[in-house]
């Protein structure tokens, strides 16, 4: 019992590994990103106790949202991710520092697609989502990567350089 687990576990890392190469390589093409968000969806299905592939549901669709943050899709993929963090909130044994990153990336999404109206209203809530991430685990590097994406971006939209 404890191999077939343990292979299964390892397919879906194979799996996750190719197509974050397969995403980078292809970043520019939101098809084949769709695509492969449909391959980790089956995935997520199969093995629907299971928070790895919840994980990297959520988190390539809020990739896909941020990249294409006005795309037809995007509106259902952020749908998606919003349904698959609740998921993951229940499950016990769930990283509350990569749920919290997770969290706040959404919220940072809300806002790339809408600065305006969802800037002011966000801001706030993505900062404490990475503040707490970091305080749970400080080593999480996504959690870092965001928050600093999140600050440089902030910085930019209300800098003295602003056309």
């Amino acid at each position: 019992m404890t191999s077939q687990i343990s292979k299964q576990f390892a397919a879906i890392i194979v799996f996750v590994f190719m197509s974050v190469i397969y995403l980078h390589a292809q970043q520019s093409d939101a098809d084949a990103m769709l695509n492969q968000l449909a391959q980790l969806k089956r995935i997520e299905a199969m093995q629907p106790d299971s928070i790895g592939p919840k994980y990297q549901l959520a988190l390539q669709s809020l990739n896909f949202a941020v990249m294409n943050p006005h795309a037809a899709q995007t509106d259902n993929v952020l749908a998606q991710a919003e349904q698959t963090i609740g998921q993951m909130e229940k499950m016990k044994g769930m990283d509350q520092s990569d749920l919290c990153t997770l969290k706040g990336f959404l919220l940072m999404v809300r806002i790339v697609q809408n600065p305006a109206q969802n800037g002011q209203r966000y801001y706030l809530d993505v900062m404490q989502n990475y503040e707490k991430a970091l305080k749970l685990n400080p080593d999480n590097t996504l959690a870092r990567q965001l928050q600093e994406k999140f600050l440089e971006g902030m910085k930019q939209a209300t800098g003295p350089n602003r056309q």
